[in-house]
């Protein structure tokens, strides 16, 4: 058995270290937290090479007695407690007096401070724990505390960190976050001689939400105030239109305190059901103020989090407090646009002609494209562009032949009734097209007779109903619940799903778009300008060349704004914004993994979105095209998420349910 060892300080330091500091943000946390416990009221957060060559945090706070220089940086020293019976009461953010003693093991640290009392202030340097000057210098009131070479004696823990821009990125959101939970201190945060945050201070919260995620989360928030016997919530939470693809807007504090909680967070999430898609998350900000008796924060080192002792409670206060403000509101979306002064009047006239013409369906658009390409030549009276002939019409709107004594209407085009006209002196004189040409161009004839039988028994999942031959027999009934399609063939009856069909199609397209890097743009004017967080510029700019695959077009704005001006041709018009940003958290979530996982998940979310949807009526025609696009997909037969896009029922079994066999 090995001897047992009673270790050094230093090692013990190290140790304790690996628990207090993490990464530089867990030392921009310690440092913060420290000067807001000193009654700060301005405090700015400098950082370079993402903190690992350098952080400085200067407050104008307090400052430290010349005497207790020395005892802060030894373990368990603080101010905030004496006893252990103060555990229970605490209402500082740093209690445990380890914080300056793991960062002067580590890395070398320089401390600037003044009391307001004192004439001159102290410069002190700690280097791995070892004091190497500590003399009088002029320096204003307050704290300035300088980090250099983290880890520069621990390669071991440097060799873990992210790459500086991630490693900022955390600070970033930690500034933000510490911005939010105390409104009443003016914060700045330098990240590379940049200014990247800087809040007022004066206990506004939601202009700190404005400053930090900008003006459209902003528009869109709704004020909670409630209080309970033992507790008061107060603040803001997002409505559902503003949800993201993860949990990162979801902020809550606790007596200033920024935690997370599984009981908030379900309490949060539960208030929200039915009112977001599954799979999103919504934007929240509010504070809880508890009695401190009845919770604890001595959990884990890093103070993230929390017990409490009436769990039901807060659970109860915050889930009815957001189900309140979001049962009987009116949270239907304004529309909105970015607009600068130059373009204002332009941009007004076009949402005038917008709101007075009405928008195309998605699928008409897409249906006279597909109509456009494949006409074999031009008439001498050409239609608008992307109209069909006359001819062409004519061929493909064919009616189907009616049962003996069925009326007329019960197979005429629906196309008719989508408001399809046929464009005025197109015939007669028209070069028209051979007949081999309108097969392969056009859809089938809805009224062709089914076939012999001998396909009786092929199942579902054969290539017979799905193949070119086989389509030049179906027929296409119609149209069922604005959603099912109808198609009879071989003695079966095949039920189509309009939108698990045409996201399939829509999903194939843009799968094969990105990996053959011929994605199509379309260009948006005026592009749409967005707020990123760091964390969101960084996964942005490492992926770049995956965006542009996708046929994206992204350019920097200024400052956080990125400028998107162009989109996948195929997203045109289906809420570009959402699935971009849908996108952008998906990658943020997995610390910036763009897996091939990930992108067929997200272009199966494109196409969702892009898909024509249940309840809504298609032409005759448009449905034809649709299925002909399903013939070219390599699995027809299931949407990406699984869902069949047919179903079948043969005549034997609607037979056997009628009782016409046993």
């Amino acid at each position: 058995m090995a001897n047992i060892n009673v270790l050094d300080s230093d090692t013990i330091n190290k140790i304790a270290a690996g628990e207090v500091v993490e990464r530089p943000s867990s030392v921009v946390k310690e440092l913060v937290e420290n000067a807001i416990d000193a009654h700060a009221t301005a405090i700015t957060v400098e950082i370079r090479d993402g903190g690992t060559s350098l952080i400085r945090v200067t407050d104008n706070g307090g400052g430290i007695d010349k005497e207790d220089i020395p005892l802060a940086f030894l373990r368990h020293s603080t101010s905030k407690i004496r006893t252990a019976t103060d555990l229970l009461m605490i209402a500082s953010l740093g209690f445990r007096g380890e914080a300056l003693s793991s960062i002067a093991s580590v890395a070398q640290v320089e401390l600037l401070t003044k009391t307001p009392e004192e004439l001159t202030g102290v410069r002190y340097c700690i280097e791995g724990g070892k004091e190497t000057v500590f003399e009088e210098v002029g320096c204003p009131s307050g704290t300035t505390m300088i980090v250099r070479n983290l880890f520069y004696n621990t390669p071991a823990r440097r060799k873990f960190l992210k790459s500086d821009m991630t490693e900022a990125g955390y600070v970033n959101d930690l500034i933000m976050r510490l911005s939010l939970s105390h409104p009443e201190v003016s914060f700045k945060f330098i990240n590379n001689r940049q200014n990247r945050i800087h809040t007022a201070g004066n206990m506004q919260l939601k202009d700190i939400i404005y400053n930090i995620y900008g003006r459209d989360i902003t528009a869109n928030l709704l004020e909670v105030d409630r209080r309970s016997a033992n507790m008061e919530m107060k603040g803001f939470i997002g409505k559902p239109l503003i949800s993201r693809g993860n949990r990162a807007y979801e902020n809550y504090f606790i007596n200033g305190r920024y935690i997370k909680s599984p009981v908030i967070t379900k309490a949060i999430e539960e208030a929200y059901k039915n009112f977001v898609m599954v799979h999103k998350y919504p934007f929240t900000a509010f504070h809880l103020s508890i009695d401190a008796s009845l919770i604890d924060v001595n959990v884990h080192p890093t103070k993230m989090e929390i017990r409490f002792n009436n769990s039901e409670e807060v659970y109860e206060l915050v889930y009815r407090t957001i189900r309140d403000a979001l049962e009987g509101r009116d949270l239907i979306p304004d529309v909105s646009m970015d607009t600068d002064r130059e373009i204002a009047a332009r941009q007004k006239q076009e949402m005038k002609e917008r709101l007075l013409k009405p928008a195309p369906e998605p699928f008409e658009t897409h249906r006279k494209e597909m109509l456009k390409q494949s006409a074999p030549g031009p008439t001498q009276a050409q239609a608008a562009p992307g109209t069909p002939s006359s001819q062409q019409l004519k061929s493909a709107l064919a009616p189907a032949s009616p049962a003996p004594g069925a009326p007329q209407e019960q197979t005429a085009p629906r196309a008719i009734q989508a408001g399809q006209e046929t464009p005025a002196g197109a015939a007669g004189t028209a070069s028209a097209p051979s007949q081999q040409q309108l097969r392969e161009a056009e859809p089938a004839p809805y009224g062709t007779e089914v076939g012999d039988g001998r396909g009786q028994q092929m199942a579902l999942f054969d290539d017979k109903l799905l193949s070119k031959k086989a389509r030049l027999r179906h027929r296409l009934i119609g149209q069922l619940f604005e959603t099912y399609w109808l198609v009879e063939y071989d003695k079966k009856l095949y039920i189509i799903d309009q939108h698990a069909a045409h996201e399939k199609v829509m999903y194939e397209k843009l799968k094969k778009h990105y990996e053959n890097s011929t994605a199509v743009s379309q260009r948006l004017d005026p592009p749409m300008i967005l707020s990123l967080t760091m964390h969101e510029e960084e996964a942005l700019n490492r992926y770049m060349d995956q965006f542009k695959a996708l046929g994206f077009e992204i350019d920097p704005f200024g400052g956080r704004e990125y400028a998107v001006r162009s989109v996948p041709s195929e997203l045109y018009g289906f809420t570009e914004r959402d699935l971009f940003i849908d996108l952008l958290d998906a990658i943020s979530d997995q610390s910036g993994h763009f897996s091939a996982d990930l992108i067929n998940d997200r272009l199966a979310t494109m196409a969702c979105k892009a898909a024509v949807k249940g309840n809504q009526t298609l032409s005759f025609q448009e449905a034809d095209a649709l299925i002909d696009e399903l013939l070219a997909a390599d699995n027809p037969y299931n949407c990406p998420h699984g869902r069949p896009t047919i179903i079948a029922m043969s005549q034997y079994e609607l037979e056997k349910k009628f009782k016409r066999i046993q």
